[in-house]
C-alpha cells in the first residue's frame, strides 16, 4: 500500500481511511530518529527503550512509557499532503523530529518511573495532575523555563515543563549549564541531571507496551481528519498579514515571474530574525513565530517579489518588528495546546 500512495490524487487520498494507509515507522526515516534517541538514553545508562507505534499525532499517554508517531511522517506523499492541508509538518525534518522525540522520551521517563509523585519534582515543576488548559499565554522573557520546542512549550503545563527540561538535558553536546547560567531553569536542569544519575541502571517499574489510539484501528478518513485538525488547531497565518504583505510584495497576476515571496522570506528568515532581535531586543523565538505566520500567508496568497532585495529586507524588518510587538502582548496570541 505505501508504494501506491504516490499514484493517488489529493482527492483520492482524502477518501482513504487512516487504517488503510499501510504505513510503518520501521520502514521510514523515522526509524533512524528512534534509534538515535534510544542510543542517547542508553549512553546515560537509562534502561528505558520507549516502545513506538503509529497514531494520528505525537504523544506519550499517561501510564505508558512509549511514544506515538504521527502517520503523516511515514511517507513522502503524506508529508506533502500534511503541508498542503495545514501549511506545516510537525517533526517533518530530522532535527525537529529529534527535538520532539527527546521531549516525548521525557514523558516516557516520567510515566515509567512515576517521577511526578516525587516531592522535589512537584516543588520544581508543579502538579502533573493539574488540568491541561485549552490555551496558554507564554512569557517569552521568562527565565524560569528552558527553551526547546517552539511557542515556549515548557510554560504550558508542569508535565511539559519536565519533558522540555529533560529534552535539553538529554541532547548530546548541550552546554546547558553555560546556556542557562543565571536562569531559574538551571535548578530544574540540575535536578534532572541528579535524578537521572540516580536512575541509571534501574529497571523501570512501569513497562506497559499498550498502544493507545493506534492507526490500524482508526476508521476516520483523511478528509475528516484534516477537517477536524484545521478546526482544532487553526493555522495562525490569517488575513491579519494581508495588508502589510501586499505593501511589500506583488500579487501573482501583476508579477507572474517574480520570485515566490514565501521562498524569499524562507531564505532570509534567519537574517531577518537576528537583525530585528539585535535592534529591538525582541526574543528571537517570538520573531520566528511571526515569520512563520508571514511565510504561510505569503504562500497562501501566491505573492511575488519585486524591486531590490536589500530594500525588501529593510521593509520586512520594519514589518516584523511591528508585528512581533503585537504577537507578544495581544491576547489573541494565546497558543492552542
Amino acid at each position: 500500500m505505501p508504494r501506491r500512495l504516490d499514484a493517488l490524487s489529493d482527492g483520492q487520498l482524502l477518501e482513504l481511511r487512516l487504517r488503510d494507509l499501510g504505513v510503518s515507522w520501521q520502514r521510514s526515516w523515522i526509524a533512524g530518529v528512534v534509534r538515535q534517541v534510544r542510543r542517547e538514553l542508553a549512553a546515560r545508562e537509562l534502561r528505558l527503550e520507549p516502545h513506538v507505534w503509529v497514531s494520528d499525532e505525537w504523544f506519550s499517554p499517561d501510564g505508558v512509557p512509549g511514544v506515538a508517531i504521527p502517520f503523516y511522517l511515514l511517507h513522502p506523499r503524506l508529508v506533502r499532503l500534511e503541508r498542503k492541508q495545514v501549511l506545516q509538518v510537525e517533526g517533518g525534518t530530522r532535527e525537529s523530529a529529534l527535538r520532539i522525540l527527546r521531549h516525548e522520551a521525557g514523558h516516557a521517563m516520567q510515566h515509567a518511573f512515576g517521577l511526578h509523585r516525587l516531592k522535589r519534582w512537584r516543588e520544581l515543576f508543579g502538579s502533573a495532575t493539574q488540568a491541561y488548559p485549552d490555551f496558554y499565554q507564554p512569557n517569552p522573557a521568562s527565565r524560569r523555563y528552558v527553551i526547546h520546542l517552539p511557542y515556549w512549550y515548557a510554560q504550558a503545563h508542569p508535565a511539559e515543563d519536565f519533558a522540555e527540561t529533560f529534552a535539553v538535558w538529554l541532547a548530546p553536546g548541550q552546554r546547558w549549564r553555560k546556556r542557562y547560567a543565571g536562569w531559574q531553569a538551571l535548578a530544574k536542569l540540575e535536578y534532572v541531571d541528579e535524578l537521572m544519575r540516580e536512575l541509571a541502571g534501574a529497571r523501570p517499574p512501569v513497562r506497559s507496551i499498550a498502544k493507545i489510539d493506534p492507526i490500524e484501528r482508526n476508521e476516520q478518513t483523511l478528509g475528516a481528519y484534516y477537517e477536524e485538525k484545521r478546526g482544532k488547531f487553526r493555522v495562525a497565518s490569517t488575513e491579519i498579514y494581508d495588508e502589510d504583505l501586499l505593501k511589500v510584495f506583488s500579487e501573482p497576476e501583476r508579477r507572474p515571474r517574480g520570485e515566490s515571496a514565501a521562498t524569499f522570506l524562507g531564505r532570509h528568515k534567519t537574517r531577518l530574525r537576528r537583525m530585528v532581535a539585535r535592534h529591538t531586543g525582541k526574543h528571537e523565538l517570538a520573531l520566528d513565530v511571526v515569520l512563520g505566520d508571514m511565510i504561510a500567508r505569503a504562500r497562501e496568497l501566491g505573492l511575488r517579489t519585486h524591486g531590490s532585495p536589500r530594500a525588501l529586507l529593510v521593509e520586512l524588518a520594519i514589518l516584523l518588528a511591528a508585528r512581533s510587538v503585537e504577537y507578544v502582548y495581544r491576547a489573541r496570541e494565546w497558543h492552542a495546546l
